[in-house]
């Protein structure tokens, strides 16, 4: 049988030296990340049986690496809080998150090794349980329009072949959704979905995240093991720096790569499959983008449309989420008036799919029982309408980097005073991790203190 793998997040480096010298011992497969940084990317690389997180780290506490976990749907492994400052109320925190258990410091031995058998064992249950009951079928494009009907006959099209795909689109359309669609009805369904951010990965982290590592006999997996025999999803290939691509373009030419610290050349064996805006076209042309690179990635071109070319779907779309969330939220369940519905296919829907799914959550969360009417719609979307043609008619006039921009300012001025400038909230509904959304907002000159925010809020 193979081997647990633990993930141990710790910044104190003796500590989780000490952990993983015990775990090991134990027989388990033990991996160590000192930030949440390190933990996302650890997750990423290949999933954890079991993840020992402490509380308190100085880029993110574990209690808040937890919550975007659980926000973003990804806590598919049982967790263990480690704190050498606990109390009842960050205990129960953490449990009410979906943590399995908490254990203080300094560690007892014999604590440590319980708790994790127990957690392994659990975890091990929970999957047994859910393979015994099915596999919940992945969403393929929703949507009786010609427009999703193409869509969805490309896909069956391209699932059976080793080719490269390029899904081309832009944000919030669900190329990710739709990666994940022709992965799981490839050949190589049985293998994992590795799913690459590209945003942040720096030139010098590459090496280590996509080769992995071999160190004193131990194996620390790369995105490219990890997404072997499955399919590797380069997130937004416009995110990628120029060295990256170097990087990358050198293994796909070789079809092999050697690891970190390693002698032995490892064969590539992934599918992959990658998203872009269709700027990425514009960047190669100037040379922004290595064009080799992209004639690598495009073998196949499927162009994902914005919802506002498929506006006829949305019905739909406004069902398929109103169910999906009041299952996976336990939320009640509620259904928009055909008034409602004639309003929102009418509105042009910037942020795509991602929006649409976000409002129905706005109204499954705070709205009141009953059915959703016209009203309530043209409240929720008044700061989103007011001016839109003159709006479009300076879009229109712009370069396409400063229209872009103009875009993104009104957009999460919008969204910001939506959730009454409280940028915790707004991370969650436009679905960014907090520090990058920071960045941005400071880049887009956007004060959200102006609005009532506080960096403090919970």
């Amino acid at each position: 049988m193979t081997a647990s793998q633990i993930l141990v997040v710790d910044d104190e480096a003796d500590i989780r030296g000490m952990v993983q010298e015990i775990l090991t011992e134990e027989g388990y497969d033990v991996r160590v990340a000192g930030n949440a940084a390190e933990a996302r990317a650890a997750r990423a690389r290949h999933e954890p049986d079991l993840v020992l997180l402490d509380i308190w780290m100085p880029d993110m506490d574990g209690i808040s690496l937890l919550k975007e976990w659980t926000r973003e749907g990804l806590l598919s492994f049982p967790v263990v809080m480690m704190s050498g400052h606990g109390t009842v109320e960050t205990a129960i925190e953490a449990t009410r998150l979906g943590a399995l258990d908490f254990v203080e410091k300094p560690l007892s031995l014999a604590k440590l090794l319980r708790t994790v058998q127990h957690a392994i064992d659990v975890g091990r249950q929970a999957h047994d349980q859910h393979a015994a009951r099915g596999a919940v079928p992945l969403l393929e494009p929703v949507g009786k329009s010609r427009l999703m009907q193409v869509l969805r006959d490309q896909c069956r099209r391209v699932a059976p072949h080793e080719a490269a795909v390029l899904l081309v689109g832009e944000v919030g359309t669900g190329r990710e959704t739709i990666a994940r669609h022709i992965h799981a009805s490839s050949p190589r369904a049985a293998g994992d979905f590795i799913n690459v951010v590209l945003a942040g990965i720096s030139p010098a982290e590459a090496l280590s995240q996509l080769f992995g590592r071999e160190q004193d006999g131990r194996v620390e997996a790369g995105w490219f093991d990890a997404a072997r025999a499955g399919t590797l999803f380069l997130n937004e290939l416009t995110d990628m720096h120029p060295e990256v691509q170097q990087v990358l373009l050198s293994v796909l030419d070789q079809g092999c790569f050697t690891r970190v610290g390693g002698r032995a050349p490892q064969t590539l064996d992934v599918r992959v499959i990658s998203s872009a805006v269709p700027e990425i076209e514009n960047r190669a042309a100037d040379g922004r983008f290595r064009r080799d690179l992209l004639a690598r990635l495009e073998g196949v071109v499927v162009r994902v449309p914005p919802l506002r070319d498929y506006r006829e779907d949305v019905p739909d779309l406004l069902r398929y989420y109103s169910d999906a969330l009041a299952d996976s939220n336990n939320l009640k369940y509620r259904r928009f008036s055909v008034a409602a519905q004639n309003r929102l296919r009418n509105y042009p829907w910037p942020g795509n799919i991602r929006e649409i799914r976000n409002l129905v959550q706005h109204f499954l969360m705070l709205g009141e029982n009953g059915e959703i009417s016209l009203e309530e719609v043209e409240q929720a979307l008044a700061p989103f309408t007011a001016d839109e043609s003159l709006v479009k008619q300076d879009l229109l006039a712009m370069p396409l980097r400063e229209a872009r921009e103009h875009f993104e300012r009104a957009y999460l001025e919008q969204q910001l005073q939506l959730c009454g400038g409280k940028v915790g909230k707004l991370a969650e509904r436009v679905g960014m991790e907090r520090t990058h959304l920071y960045r941005k907002l400071n880049s887009l000159g956007i004060d959200f203190r102006q609005l009532g925010g506080d960096e403090q809020e919970s």
